[in-house]
């Protein structure tokens, strides 16, 4: 669980304000591009990632999309996040599209805008760490699915797995590099990736 944070009620007030600033923001915009700015909003960043954020909000799409899901950690403190989307023939083997929650170290006083408020100009560049490496893939993945299951109603022979990898701007070595060796893993019966 991450720590509880105590706030007053005009430390709060500003909080607020800010937060319906933010949201006055994202009115016209894409629903894709409001979920890809909040996946951006949460401080993933090595050396301390705020992974149980991240687990908060893949959990809510897992739902929104009406996923199988569960959590593994081959290290703790470093949690895998895998959503399932059955195939109608599981004996096939499956398709894992596979993206990392971590990011590396910012350095504030190079960047334009707070690298983590996911800052849109009006030009539509948005400015956050995250934003290529690899949260927009992780969004990409999460918004195909959305449009192949929950607004065309497709479905596949083959089940598709969504995995979200802890560690892996760390070199992986107690995130992916553990689990494609663990039962866990060979339990997806991953033939593409």
């Amino acid at each position: 669980m991450a720590p509880t944070t105590k706030r007053n009620a005009s430390e709060a007030a500003v909080a607020t304000e800010a937060t319906e600033v933010k949201m006055a923001k994202t009115e016209n915009e894409d629903p894709a591009v409001t979920l890809f700015r909040e996946y951006l909003r949460i401080k993933s960043v090595q050396p301390d990632p705020d992974y149980d954020s991240c687990l908060v909000f893949l959990r809510k799409q897992a739902d929104r999309l009406g996923l199988e899901h569960h959590t593994t950690e081959m290290v703790k403190g470093k949690p895998i996040f895998v959503m399932t989307w059955p195939g109608t023939d599981p004996s096939l083997p499956s398709l894992l599209l596979n993206s990392h929650t971590d990011v590396v170290p910012v350095y504030p006083d190079q960047w334009k805008y707070d690298p983590f408020e996911a800052v849109k100009e009006e030009n539509g560049d948005i400015y956050a760490r995250g934003t290529q490496d690899m949260k927009s893939v992780g969004i990409q993945h999460i918004e195909a699915i959305y449009r192949l299951k929950v607004l065309q109603k497709k479905s596949f022979k083959r089940t598709i797995h969504m995995c979200f990898i802890a560690d892996e701007e760390l070199g992986g070595h107690d995130g992916m590099a553990k689990y494609v060796v663990s039962k866990e893993f060979k339990d997806l019966n991953i033939g593409f990736a």
